[in-house]
Parts: structure tokens; C-alpha cells; sequence
């Protein structure tokens, strides 16, 4: 038995601690927001967010996340009432084919929730695991900068009294 904290349910699955958590999202837990792509973590489209840190699902078995926070692409929003990361990705039609987007997003999740306002070149950094082949980077690019100032603007309005 292996229990994971998954978007702040806990989650008792009954599985192979040396499972891929990836595996476990998909298989057991149903939730399909992280993508297999390599297997081997070179392609990031299985990011997730542990404990505020972006990580390829696809390497980390499930016996060494008991106890920790994970965070999936269901976690931050939904269909109906996405995030502000996955609003903005929207927002700038960033996806061609779709299948790096989840992982994309999770990065960009991680390095604003940190730091907002981070700069292009830390962008650059944050996103560089993860694999583009339809080459949408300039829309990826303005999607994290939009989201960037969603946030800071959420955050300034916090700061005088509320959200609108």
C-alpha cells in the first residue's frame, strides 16, 4: 500500500512501490494531464510539481512521494474555470499538437508561483527540460508572460483589499 497526497486528496493505492508515478496518476488515479512520452526524462511531458519543484513523473517511483504534495495539470484548474497558466496558454493558442503543453505548463506553474516575475532568460531555463517539436516556443513564451502578469496583477490587487 502506498498513500500519495495528489491536488489535496489523499489517495490510498494499492501498487508496487517501485510503480512510475506516472503510472499511478494514469492507471490507478485516472488522472491523464501528464503524458507518457519518453519514459526516460527527456522529453518533460510527464511534469509534475512536488513539493513546488517541477518532476518527470516518469522516473519517480511511487515509494519516495509518501508524505510529499504533488500537484498534477488537473490541480491547477478546469475546463471550465482553468488557472491563470492554463488560461494564458489558452489565451495565446500556445498548443499546435497538445502533447508537451501539460508538461510546459507545470514548469511555468513552478518558476511563477516563485517567482512571478521571473525574466525571459529564467523562462528560457525553467522550460528548457521539456520538448517542443511542433516549435510553438514564441507562444509558449508570451503564455508564461501573460500568466506572469495575470498573477502580478492578482497579487497587487490582494495586496489593496481583495481579488476582483
Amino acid at each position: 500500500m502506498v498513500s500519495l497526497k495528489v491536488n489535496g486528496e489523499q489517495y490510498d493505492l494499492d501498487i508496487d512501490p517501485d510503480t512510475p508515478l506516472l503510472y499511478a496518476l494514469r492507471g490507478d488515479l485516472r488522472l491523464n494531464g501528464a503524458k507518457y512520452g519518453c519514459g526516460l526524462g527527456q522529453c518533460g511531458s510527464c511534469t509534475v510539481i512536488v513539493d513546488g519543484e517541477p518532476a518527470f513523473s516518469c522516473l519517480v517511483p511511487v515509494m519516495l512521494l509518501e508524505g510529499r504534495e504533488i500537484t498534477t495539470l488537473e490541480g491547477l484548474g478546469t475546463a471550465d474555470k482553468p488557472g491563470p497558466v492554463q488560461r494564458a496558454f489558452i489565451e495565446e493558442q500556445a498548443a499546435q499538437c497538445g502533447y508537451c503543453i501539460p508538461g510546459m505548463i507545470m514548469r511555468a506553474q513552478a518558476l511563477l508561483e516563485k517567482k512571478p516575475d521571473a525574466s525571459d532568460a529564467e523562462i528560457r531555463a525553467q522550460l528548457q527540460p521539456n520538448l517542443c517539436r511542433c516549435g510553438t516556443h514564441m507562444r509558449i513564451m508570451r503564455a508564461v508572460k501573460r500568466a506572469a502578469e495575470s498573477l502580478r496583477t492578482a497579487e497587487a490587487q490582494d495586496g489593496k483589499g481583495g481579488r476582483s
